[in-house]
């Protein structure tokens, strides 16, 4: 079993597989439609807790059918609106009562192993995004309290424990399976519990502060004056609290934002960030970021755009929507879908502005084209903040921290090599220059041209592994112009 999340969805649908197989065997029947049907239902409910959805929920949910069963054929927008109604309360299923009893007259403990079954399964639906949250872990407990109750009322003998779903909370992106290499077993205390019965000092670890997250902001490369907007904005909402706590007035406010720039200049990375500072001040109830483009709002059919529009916006909730190249929704004419996707929007910003922030990004010309293409788009983005292009120490600053983070080191030549690059880069710059991106693109053509030269050596050391020569970074014939 791999000790990592992401499984691929094939290696999923094995495991899930497994488990039933083993349930069904000591249940002695076939309770396929019920049983995948019951999990699929607390994957929805899982997720509602987990704030926001991806493909990979989409992927992972496609895989819970039994051996002889149908595949299912989930959308990201179906998934989305199930989990929006579908709520987050767990109820136990129908069949279950009539196993326990069975187990009761029996003396068997299939009802049990359902148990222990569905904790594990749960885990691994929770661990799709990387990480499984205290809220998730405090669902897969309440699913195991409720059934174990009812195994208890009904006098089934006792069998293995349950698995503590809290055992496997992860702060950050190692999934459960780092703790959980067997899939079934783990010690009391390996996991680190978040949220509300969390101790102070571990929620204080789990949740930064505002001083925090406003040190990662100035940690960034770059970004001068967008560093010194998102100050001014603190300040100014932090002021705002303070005197409604006082019982002063205070004027209506938008909260809402535009970021124009080019790609690759940390729009995403700041939105993030400004989704954890409202939430650390108390102006967010969750801080998630949700990120879409066109794509995630606009359906093909007439009627399906503001469903689908409906269905991101509510898994945005408590957090920041950010939609990139926001632009497009407004390009396609007077009868395009955009148009709906827009109008659903702007209707959600005004039923939850206390409680939803909307970020929308793109090219400078366009985004302005697209805020004068609907008033209500004006009087709701009145806050602009500009990301410049990196100029190229800039560039070298990202390029030297993504060798540090991939292990590799750069000799004084090679540094040469790259500040030359990226002078090129920065003074032949068009609508195209993808700033940080080709940074990236730089470093991975530097490592393939890296390892095509030392995959050539017979007996490479620890040094030729990990330094990157000038001919690395910058092939014969000088300085390459990225496309």
């Amino acid at each position: 079993m791999p000790s990592k999340w992401k499984l691929p969805p094939e290696e999923l649908h094995k495991i899930y597989v497994a488990n039933t197989d083993a349930f069904y065997k000591a249940a002695g029947n076939n309770l396929a439609p019920e049983l995948d049907e019951f999990v699929k239902n607390c994957a929805l409910k899982l997720w509602a807790r987990s704030g926001g959805l991806t493909q990979g929920h989409v992927d992972a949910v496609n895989q819970l059918y039994s051996r002889g069963r149908p595949k299912p054929a989930w959308l990201l927008w179906e998934l989305t609106g199930a989990v929006c109604r579908g709520g987050s309360s767990f109820l136990p299923p129908l069949f279950y009562w009539d196993l326990t009893e069975r187990d009761a007259r029996r003396g068997t403990d299939a009802s049990r192993i359902f148990i222990r079954m569905l904790t594990n399964i749960l885990l691994y639906l929770a661990a799709v995004d990387d990480d499984v949250s205290y809220a998730e872990a405090q669902f897969i407990t309440e699913c195991g309290d409720k059934l174990t109750a009812i195994c208890d009322a009904a006098g089934v003998k006792k069998g293995k424990p349950a698995l503590r779903a809290t055992d496997f909370v992860t702060s950050n992106a190692p999934g459960f399976l780092e703790q959980n290499p067997a899939a079934g077993s783990a010690a009391p205390g390996q996991g680190k519990p978040q949220g509300e019965n969390a101790p102070e000092e571990e929620r204080a670890q789990n949740k930064p502060d505002t001083e925090e997250l406003l040190e990662q902001l100035d940690a960034l490369v770059g970004l001068e004056s967008v560093k010194k907007d998102v100050k001014s904005l603190v300040n100014l909402v932090k002021v705002r609290r303070l005197r409604e706590e006082n019982g002063l007035s205070v004027p209506p406010m938008s909260l809402h934002l535009v970021f124009m720039g080019n790609p690759g200049t940390g729009k995403t990375t700041v939105a993030r960030l400004l989704a954890g500072i409202y939430h650390a001040i108390g102006i967010l109830s969750k801080g998630q970021l949700v990120e879409v483009d066109r794509s995630g709002l606009v359906a093909g059919f007439v009627g399906q755009t503001a469903l689908k529009t409906q269905e991101v916006i509510q898994s945005a909730l408590g957090g920041v929507l950010f939609i990139d190249e926001a632009y497009s929704l407004a390009s396609g004419g007077e009868n395009d879908f955009g148009r709906e996707a827009i109008e659903t929007l702007l209707k959600a910003m005004e039923d939850h502005r206390d409680d939803l922030v909307v970020i929308v990004a793109g090219y400078d010309a366009p985004m302005e084209r697209f805020l004068s293409s609907n008033p209500g788009l004006e009087s709701r983005f009145n806050k602009y903040f500009y990301f410049a292009d990196y100029k190229p120490d800039e560039l070298m600053a990202i390029f030297r921290l993504h060798c540090e983070k991939s292990q590799y080191v750069l000799t004084p030549e090679s540094e040469a090599a790259a500040k030359a690059l990226f002078q090129e880069m920065y003074d032949q710059r068009d609508d195209n220059f993808g700033n940080g991106r080709d940074v990236r693109n730089c470093l991975e053509n530097a490592i393939t041209r890296h390892a095509n030269r030392v995959s050539a050596l017979e007996h490479p050391s620890r040094e030729d592994l990990s330094t990157l020569l000038p001919e690395d970074v910058c092939p014969a014939g000088g300085p390459p112009r990225e496309t």
